[in-house]
């Protein structure tokens, strides 16, 4: 994010230019993004239940929430070949990513409740991962199931 303002120096007036130096911002930003394009933001339970199982990575494995939102291993549509991909450009004005934000803001100051019960994985009905065969999931929501 970038912020101008004005400078009054003698009887001119300058530009200058200042740059958000909030990292925090920006992480949030990219996995409000992911959370839109992997949920669709079609209900906020949905939305929730995806911040959940980032948190969880988060406290599990002791990952930094930007490691996870650079993690094409965790989420489908980081990877440029996925339908979902075309969702992460999302316009940051759109009122269902603005809703996928104020979760995840929530969710990374630690006031969001774990509605998957611990989950660190999940995947999309419409796919079976092979890792997913021999456990049972532990939440659905939509169309998301999610595991330990």
């Amino acid at each position: 994010m970038c912020v101008f303002f004005y400078k009054k120096s003698g009887a001119n007036m300058q530009l200058t230019l200042i740059k958000n130096q909030d990292d925090t911002k920006i992480v949030s930003y990219k996995l409000a993004r992911i959370v839109y394009a992997e949920t669709l933001a079609k209900s906020l339970r949905t939305v929730e239940a995806m911040a959940s199982m980032i948190y969880n990575i988060h406290i599990k494995y002791n990952k930094s929430f930007d490691n996870i939102a650079n993690d094409k291993n965790i989420f489908k549509s980081m990877s440029e070949t996925s339908e979902l991909n075309q969702y992460l450009n999302v316009s940051a004005d759109d009122r269902k990513f603005q809703m996928c934000l104020r979760v995840i803001n929530t969710m990374m100051h630690g006031n969001l409740p774990d509605c998957v019960f611990g989950a660190t994985n999940f995947h999309h009905t419409n796919v079976m991962p092979d890792w997913a065969t021999s456990r049972g999931y532990i939440a659905e929501f939509d169309d998301l199931l999610f595991y330990l």
